[in-house]
């Protein structure tokens, strides 16, 4: 631990990734919060991995209207949270080969009737926004709203505002057990005790092991690794490229510059929580389904990386009391859409914690579907 947290506090969150760091900015003016990280620096395996961008079809109807919702609070944040907004603006095509019309078809009429601004493309349409796309690859699914965010801004906001709030940031501080204690909670943290009203479990990919420690029925959050990787094209593309995804969910690639993309096989291997390292059959898995789709000669494979997003059995996220242990809160199972829906989030969950109820869109989402006590 960086040092001796303080000996109690209302809301114990652990883990300080986005998830966490969301809820700590949104809570801490309203009560005693203290975040604990195990890592040395917050946000190491999932957030601070992420080629992150908002996507309001990403992650399913479910989730659409939490993507929607957070939306302006990412583009136009509130002065005092941060001078400048998260979001760059990078359209995106949701595309299919020929044989895979109808999947494209379905999925932009899914999504038209959430109010998603969505058009459908076909044969030269697709052609124009992809240079050198494969003549087969003919069906796609326009969103001109999607951005790119600024995955690491958008999260040291979040641990700047928690931290003129009052909350406090313990790093290098797993949780290794906790108990129950009156109405409260006793907790050994590293070589340390300390007391707490509830304990918040935002762990990402450790969240089930967090929850065995506090002796709480796990919900089987599962980790899954997914790796990106930066390649040089020998043939010029533009900056602005769309982010193209497969409707079938095999690939995405997006450009990271003049003559460069990011690209991922959308790989989901399940692994045991750990610092994940990417798989180099998962890298020419990305390129050779890439180069199914464009014409681009690859010069180079600059980067690679691979972190973990974390599920719950139904792909939802999980948000609310747990259904069984008074005084334990679950903040998990965020997926890869995270990021892009944690301002609905973190506001909906610190008001269950003693917030006031947000405001606007986010105010305006009923989080019953996604509260633990589904798995009950």
């Amino acid at each position: 631990m960086t040092s001796a947290p303080p000996s109690s506090t209302d809301v114990l969150i652990v883990g300080a990734g986005i998830a966490g760091a969301s809820l700590a900015a949104a809570l801490a003016p309203h009560r005693r919060v203290m975040l604990i990280e195990a890592e040395n620096m917050p946000g190491y395996h999932a957030t601070g991995r992420s080629a992150a961008f908002w996507h309001e079809s990403y992650g399913g109807v479910m989730v659409q209207p939490l993507s929607a919702a957070s939306f302006d609070l990412l583009d136009r944040p509130p002065a005092d949270f941060s001078e400048r907004g998260f979001l760059s603006p990078r359209a995106a095509l949701t595309i299919g080969h020929r044989g895979e019309a109808a999947d494209v078809d379905a999925f932009a009429a899914e999504f038209l009737a959430k109010g998603v601004d969505i058009a459908r493309m076909r044969g030269a349409e697709v052609a124009g926004k992809i240079p050198g796309v494969r003549s087969e690859w003919s069906e796609a699914a326009y969103e001109a709203a999607c951005s790119d965010i600024d995955v690491g801004g958008l999260h040291a906001a979040y641990l700047r505002a928690a931290k003129r709030a009052g909350a406090v940031l313990v790093t290098r501080a797993p949780l290794a057990q906790a108990r129950r204690f009156g109405d409260g909670w006793e907790v050994s943290v590293g070589n340390d005790r300390l007391s707490a009203a509830l304990i918040v479990n935002a762990a990402g990919a450790w969240a089930d092991r967090v929850a065995a420690a506090c002796g709480v029925r796990p919900l089987g959050i599962q980790p899954y690794r997914r790796t990106v990787a930066q390649v040089r094209l020998g043939v010029p593309t533009p900056a602005e490229l769309p982010l193209v995804i497969h409707v079938g969910g095999q690939f995405y690639f997006k450009g990271e510059g003049a003559g460069r993309v990011w690209l991922s096989p959308h790989d989901e291997t399940p692994l045991d929580p750990c610092d994940a390292a990417p798989d180099e059959l998962d890298v020419a898995t990305a390129i050779d389904r890439m180069q199914a789709v464009v014409d681009w000669p690859i010069a180079a494979v600059e980067r690679k990386w691979a972190g973990l997003r974390s599920f719950a059995p139904d792909r939802l996220p999980v948000f609310g009391a747990d259904a069984d242990q008074p005084g334990f809160v679950w903040c998990a199972g965020q997926g890869g859409f995270g990021i892009q829906t944690s301002p609905a989030i973190g506001g909906l969950l610190a008001a269950q914690l003693g917030a006031p109820p947000p405001d606007g869109a986010i105010g305006r989402i009923d989080p019953a579907p996604f509260a633990p006590s589904r798995f009950a």
